[in-house]
């Protein structure tokens, strides 16, 4: 058990504790949605340093269980600044603790994969007792977490970087839109519509559980599965509508999106020990021989030994060699496990959504 000062909720936090390498763009993280059911710790000792600004914000609300850091900053400095960072997370219900070893506990994260934790104020009951209570409390794998984070309803994204301290990509901007396409909301952030949008692309997003035939009834162009919370097995629904949509449509998939379609393709996924989770996870693309510094956000990965000869490898970490991405090679379906929109972290995968605008037009090769 670990004592540190409490800030932000003071309502008890369960969840996986993970750990993320980030050393910017806190404030993004704490609003993905792919991290409902855990608890980040920041291995960036100092957090909260620039406040806190709604321009970037990835979603409505904080998902995550709560947060742990070395050092939280007491008030920010920063003329974008909203608000601090402790009313940030009181506002969202969100727990904190600070002054606790986090150099420790991400060894301990690395040495014995992730484990579920508690952040309470409860300081009358005895070790015995709170471990019991975290024993008790629910792992990743045993809730939908996608149908906790999805929108109730479809809508359509006109947006694209709003910001002018947005990092737009001039070569894939256009005022034209040539396609339109439906994404998935598994969890979906909004920098990957805001891309999506700026790309050219017309985007109805519809809740994580749509079949497919209430998507092809609507004409798409294409269609976008997006990243998500959880195991990927539990989302049986998502595998399910994703074996019709790629007989009939072109497919990109992200993060869970890409998980999701391993499935359909018969492969598998496993649990890692740690994840990967940060903005500096290297990664070769096969098909050209390039390196790129991605931001990524999974604690699952696509099993390569289980994927059949139809799928092949397209891209894979030069850290541990998981899987990366894959394309399909007669379907024009392809994915990726990395975040190309980034938000926070680098921009050298940008080019797969113009890899994406060319598969929509039929002008894209074929691995």
């Amino acid at each position: 058990m670990l004592v540190g000062r409490g800030f932000g909720s003071e309502a008890d936090g369960f969840g996986e504790l993970i750990f993320n390498t980030s050393m910017t763009g806190y404030q993004e993280i704490l609003t993905d949605p792919s991290y409902r059911g855990q608890m980040v710790l920041f291995t960036q000792p100092h957090i909260g340093n620039y406040g806190v600004c709604s321009e970037d914000e990835e979603s409505t609300k904080l998902w995550m269980s709560g947060l742990v850091v070395r050092e939280a900053c007491q008030r920010a400095s920063n003329f974008r600044s909203g608000s601090e960072l402790h009313d940030y997370l009181a506002q969202h219900n969100v727990p904190g603790i600070e002054g606790v070893d986090t150099r420790m506990l991400t060894r301990r994260i690395r040495d014995h994969g992730e484990q579920r934790v508690l952040i309470t104020r409860d300081m009358e009951s005895s070790e015995a007792a709170l471990i019991e209570r975290i024993k008790q409390s629910p792992r990743v794998a045993d809730v939908d977490h996608v149908l906790k984070v999805t929108t109730d309803t479809q809508y359509a994204w006109q947006k694209g970087y709003e910001s002018e301290f947005s990092a737009p990509a001039p070569h894939l901007m256009t005022g034209q839109k040539k396609h339109r396409i439906i994404a998935y909301d598994f969890g979906i952030k909004r920098n990957i519509l805001r891309s999506l949008t700026a790309c050219g692309l017309d985007v109805t997003v519809v809740p994580a559980n749509t079949p497919a035939e209430a998507v092809l009834e609507q004409k798409p162009d294409g269609v976008f599965l997006s990243n998500g919370p959880g195991d990927p097995e539990v989302c049986a629904y998502g595998i399910e509508a994703a074996k019709r949509l790629v007989q009939a449509v072109p497919v990109f998939g992200i993060c869970l999106g890409h998980q999701l379609l391993a499935h359909v393709f018969g492969g598998k996924t496993y649990k890692m020990g740690f994840g990967h989770h940060g903005g500096n996870q290297p990664v070769i693309d096969l098909t050209t021989d390039k390196v790129e510094i991605t931001s990524q956000n999974h604690s699952y990965a696509v099993d390569a030994a289980s994927l059949p000869d139809s799928v092949v490898v397209t891209h894979k970490n030069l850290n541990d060699d998981t899987v990366e991405g894959l394309r399909h090679k007669e379907l024009p379906v392809f994915s990726v496990q990395y975040h190309p929109e980034a938000a926070p972290g680098p921009h050298d995968s940008l080019y797969l959504f113009k890899r994406f605008i060319e598969m929509l037009e039929g002008t894209g090769t074929r691995v």
